[in-house]
C-alpha cells in the first residue's frame, strides 16, 4: 500500500511503540500485546489505510494514550500481520514518511488527524559545508565505537543529494535519548536538523572516548585468568538470556524458521541452504531488539517466502492456449499464431527430455502502439497455461538495485523485483510480464538494462544472483514477456536477446467488432448493468471510433464506451428508466466534443500540398506536407519541428527536382528556375517533432508542384525514402501508414516497389479493397501520377 500525499491531512489509527523512534524507509517487526495496538492495526487492514507509529515519552514506556507519547512519528503500511500462541500480535511494519499528529479525533480508538512532516530546505552551499561536517564526525565516531557500521559511510556519499535520509540513518544508527532524538525528528528546517545532528554526534565521541579510557584503566588491572573467566560467564548470560528472553520470543521465532527451512530444503540449491543457516546461526546469538537482529528477520522472512519446489501442475496445453487467445482477443492473427508456435515448441522439448536455448524460453517481446493489446495477451497466456500473472513496470526505473535487490549493507534493503515478483505469484514460474521494456532509463545507481541481460538471457538466468539473497536463483522456468512500443529505444545487446511481435494498429472495422464482442459487454458488466438495460446501435460505435478517438488500440475506445455506460447508470437510478438505447442522434448527450482520429483528406487538389504518411508510437497518420515559392536565390528554408535525418531528406528532395528540371523530365518548366526562388518547406503541427527519411517523396513532389505550378492530386497519399539519383528505398510502419490513408478516405497510396513486393500480405483485406496501392522504383513514376496534368 503506498500513500497518496495529496489524501493528507488524514484520519488514521496510531501504534504506540515503547523501544524507540522507528525512521521512514524503516522495514521493523513490532510485537503488539496491548488491545488499542492490535485494534489499531485490524482497522488499519480492514480500511486500507496508513498507519502512525509513535513514540512513548521518557519513563512513560506502557502508557497507551496521546497525553504519555510524542507527536510526531512515522507513517507506513502494515506488510504482514501474524497472531503468535501467546495472544500476542506480530506485525511487518515499513515506514514511508514522517508525520506529526494535528489533532486527536478519537482517545479510546486511538485515532487522529495527521499530516506529514515537509521539511524546509537551506541554502544549498550550506548544506553540503554541513554534511561534510557530518561525515568527519562520523569517521571520528567509528574510530571510539563499534556500535555504528562502517558502511554508513558509503550511505552519506550515495546520498548526498539527499541530506534527509542520511540524517535519519545515522540517528537510526547511535544510541540517543528519546528526547533528544525527538528534537532532531519533529525539526522542519533542515540547516538546524544537521546542526542538532553535529552536536549529538560530538557528545557522543566524547562519551564513548571517555568510556573507552575507563576500559582501558579498569582491563589493565585484570589479570588474564580473571579476564576470561569474566568473558566467558558473559558470553553465558548472554546466551541464557537470548534464550529465554521474553516469553522465548528468539527460540519461538527461530524454531518458525528453521521448520520453513526444513520444509523447502529439498527443493533449494546449496549455497542457498548454507547462506540461510549461516544466518539463522547469526540470529540465534542476537538480541530480539537490535537493529541487526531485525534486519536479519526481515532477511529470513523474504528468503523463506520464495516458493523454492512449486512449479505449474500441468504440461503448456497448446489447444487451450490457442482457444484462450482467440476467446479474449480479436484478429491479431499472426501474433497469436506465433505465440501458439511457442509453447508447441516447449512442450515438445519437454516432452522428449531435450534441452536447448529455445526450451529454456526464448523471450517473447510484444511491440506495438499503446492499448492494442500486448499486456492483455500475457494475460490471456497465463490464464491458459493456469499460471500466475506477474507484472513488472519498467518504466522510468533508474537504480540498478531495484531489479537485483539491495546488498543487506544498510536499513532498508530488500529483495529485486523478480524475486518478489516470484514470492508474490507463489511459484517459480510464473508468466513475468517485462511492461515498457524500452523505457528503462539509467543514472549514477547503475544501469537497469544490464541486469536485463543477465534475466533475459537463457544461458545466464538460471543463475540469476539476488544482492539482497546472496545466492543464485534459477528464472529459467519463468515464461518472460517483454512490452514496448519502440524498440529503437531499447539497447542493441537487449534486442539480440528478444523475439519480436509485432501488434499494430486496428483498422475502424476491427475496432467495431472488438468494442460490440468484448469492450461493450465488459463494461455493462464492470458497472452492473443487465445486458437489456443498454443498447449500442452500429452507427453510434462506428461514430465512437470514427469522432471521439484518436488512438491506434483501444484504450481511449473502452473509456469512451465506460463513459456512456456511467451517465447511464445514472439515468437508470435518478430517472428511473429501465432501459437506454445509444445512436448516432443522443451520442453526443453522453460524449463531449468530437477529436477525430485521422483527418480526412482536402476537398480540394492544391499546388504544393501532399499528403504523407507517417509512422509514430501511437499508430499511423496522414502528414500533410506543404512549399511555397518566394522571390529569392534558391535557398531552402524548412520549418514543423524536422529532425536531421529528415531535414538531409528535404536536402535531396530539392537536387533531385534540379536534376530534373535540367534534364527536361518535369516539363513546362524553365531551366535554372530554383535559381529566381527560395523554397519554404513546412510541415504542420509545427510543434510536434518529426524525423525519418520515409518523406522524401513527398517533398519531391510539393518541390516540384511548386516550381511547376501543377496541382498534387488530393486523393494521392505518398510515403517513401529518396536516393540522390532517384531512387524509392522502402520504408517501415507500412501497415500503420496504410490504415491512417484508409481512414482519411485517400484513394491511391504510393509505396515503394520492395514493399509492394514483400509487405502487403501484413495489410488487412478491407485497406487493400479500399485502397489502390502502387509500387513505385522511382520519383518520375511518382510525379506521374501525382501531378495533375
Amino acid at each position: 500500500m503506498q500513500i497518496e500525499y495529496k489524501e493528507f491531512p488524514k484520519d488514521i489509527p496510531v501504534i504506540i511503540e515503547d523501544s524507540g523512534f522507528l525512521y521512514p524507509f524503516m522495514i521493523s517487526p513490532l510485537f503488539l500485546d496491548n488491545q488499542k495496538d492490535i485494534d489499531s492495526v485490524i482497522l488499519a487492514l480492514n480500511e486500507n489505510l496508513p498507519i502512525l507509529i509513535l513514540t512513548s515519552k521518557e519513563n512513560r514506556e506502557g502508557y497507551r494514550d496521546f497525553d504519555n507519547s510524542y507527536d510526531v512519528g512515522v507513517i507506513g503500511s502494515i506488510m504482514r500481520k501474524v497472531v503468535l500462541p501467546d495472544g500476542r500480535v506480530k506485525i511487518l511494519f515499513q515506514g514511508q514518511d514522517k508525520g506529526k499528529i494535528v489533532e486527536v479525533i478519537d482517545k479510546d480508538r486511538m485515532i487522529a488527524k495527521v499530516d506529514l512532516i515537509e521539511t524546509i530546505e537551506t541554502n544549498e552551499e550550506d548544506t553540503k559545508a554541513l554534511i561534510s561536517i557530518i561525515e568527519e564526525k562520523v569517521k571520528e565516531l567509528i574510530k571510539v565505537s563499534n556500535s555504528i557500521p562502517i558502511d554508513i559511510l558509503k550511505i552519506i556519499e550515495d546520498y548526498k543529494e539527499e541530506p534527509n535520509r542520511i540524517v535519519d540513518l545515522i540517528i537510526s544508527s547511535i544510541k540517543l535519548k528519546k528526547e533528544e532524538n525527538y528534537k532532531i525528528f519533529k525539526e522542519e528546517i533542515l540547516e538546524n536538523k544537521l546542526l542538532l545532528l553535529i552536536e549529538y554526534l560530538t557528545k557522543e565521541i566524547e562519551i564513548n572516548k571517555l568510556q573507552t579510557e575507563i576500559r582501558s584503566k579498569v582491563h589493565s588491572k585484570m589479570d588474564k585468568m580473571n579476564r576470561e573467566y569474566f568473558l566467558k560467564e558473559q558470553l553465558r548470560e548472554i546466551q541464557k538470556e537470548l534464550g529465554t528472553s521474553e516469553n522465548g520470543i528468539v527460540n519461538e521465532e527461530l524454531e518458525e524458521y528453521k521448520r520453513k527451512l526444513k520444509a523447502k530444503k529439498k527443493y533449494m540449491p546449496k549455497e542457498a541452504i548454507k547462506e540461510i543457516e549461516k544466518q539463522l546461526n547469526k540470529f540465534a546469538k542476537m538480541h530480539p531488539e537490535s537493529a541487526d537482529a531485525n534486519m536479519l528477520q526481515n532477511y529470513l522472512d523474504s528468503v523463506l517466502d520464495i516458493p523454492f519446489g512449486v512449479y505449474a501442475k500441468k504440461e503448456p496445453d497448446i489447444s487451450e492456449v490457442e482457444r484462450q487467445l482467440n476467446s479474449d482477443h480479436y484478429s491479431l492473427t499472426k501474433p497469436k499464431e506465433r505465440i501458439t508456435e511457442f509453447f508447441a515448441v516447449r512442450k515438445l522439448l519437454s516432452l522428449r527430455g531435450i534441452k536447448s536455448r529455445e526450451g529454456k524460453g526464448a523471450i517473447l517481446c510484444f511491440v506495438g502502439p499503446p492499448g492494442v493489446g500486448k499486456t492483455s495477451l500475457a494475460n490471456s497466456i497465463a490464464t491458459a497455461l493456469k499460471r500466475k500473472l506477474v507484472r513488472i513496470a519498467l518504466g522510468g526505473i533508474e537504480d540498478v538495485n531495484e531489479l537485483r535487490g539491495h546488498r543487506r549493507t544498510y536499513i532498508g534493503a530488500m529483495v529485486g523485483r523478480i524475486v518478489q515478483g516470484l514470492i508474490e505469484a507463489k511459484e517459480m514460474d510464473p508468466v513475468m510480464v517485462l511492461d515498457e521494456i524500452d523505457k528503462v532509463g539509467r543514472s549514477h545507481r547503475g544501469d537497469p538494462t544490464a541486469v536485463l541481460l543477465e534475466i533475459l538471457d537463457p544461458e545466464q538466468n538460471s543463475n540469476f544472483r539476488d544482492l539482497f539473497l546472496n545466492f543464485h536463483i534459477d528464472l529459467s522456468r519463468v515464461i518472460f514477456i517483454a512490452t514496448a512500443n519502440d524498440i529503437s529505444q531499447i539497447p542493441a545487446p537487449l534486442r539480440d536477446r528478444m523475439e519480436f511481435i509485432w501488434i499494430n494498429s486496428y483498422t475502424p472495422q476491427e475496432k467495431f467488432q472488438i468494442a460490440t464482442k468484448y469492450l461493450i459487454p465488459q463494461e455493462i458488466k464492470k458497472h452492473g448493468l443487465k445486458r437489456n438495460e443498454v443498447t449500442f446501435s452500429k452507427g453510434a460505435v462506428e461514430k465512437i471510433i470514427s469522432n471521439y478517438t484518436r488512438e491506434a488500440g483501444v484504450r481511449n475506445l473502452r473509456r469512451a464506451i465506460a463513459k456512456i455506460i456511467r451517465k447511464v447508470v445514472y439515468e437508470i437510478l435518478q430517472n428511473g428508466v429501465n432501459r437506454v438505447s445509444i445512436t448516432v442522434r443522443n451520442l453526443s448527450k453522453y460524449l463531449e466534443k468530437e477529436i477525430f482520429e485521422v483527418e480526412e483528406r482536402e476537398k480540394e487538389s492544391q499546388v504544393g500540398v501532399v499528403n504523407g504518411l507517417a509512422w509514430t508510437s501511437v499508430g499511423g497518420d496522414v502528414l500533410k506536407v506543404e512549399a511555397i515559392k518566394i522571390e529569392g536565390k534558391g535557398e531552402m528554408i524548412l520549418t514543423g519541428s524536422m529532425g536531421d535525418v529528415m531535414k538531409e531528406s528535404a536536402k535531396i528532395a530539392q537536387s533531385v527536382v534540379k536534376v530534373l528540371i535540367d534534364n527536361k523530365i518535369v516539363k513546362g518548366v524553365e531551366k535554372g528556375i530554383y535559381n529566381r526562388y527560395n523554397i519554404h518547406l513546412h510541415i504542420p503541427e509545427g510543434a510536434t517533432p518529426k524525423d525519418g527519411p520515409s518523406a522524401g517523396i513527398a517533398m519531391a513532389t510539393a518541390i516540384t508542384s511548386i516550381l511547376s505550378d501543377k496541382k498534387v492530386k488530393n486523393s494521392v497519399a505518398m510515403t517513401g525514402e529518396l536516393t540522390l539519383t532517384g531512387k524509392v528505398l522502402p520504408i517501415g510502419g507500412l501497415k500503420e501508414k496504410l490504415i491512417a490513408a484508409f481512414k482519411a478516405k485517400i484513394e491511391t497510396v504510393i509505396i515503394p516497389e520492395k514493399n509492394y513486393q514483400k509487405d502487403l500480405d501484413d495489410i488487412p483485406d478491407e485497406v487493400k479493397e479500399a485502397l489502390n496501392i502502387v509500387g513505385v522504383k522511382r520519383i518520375e513514376e511518382v510525379l506521374e501520377i501525382a501531378l495533375e496534368e
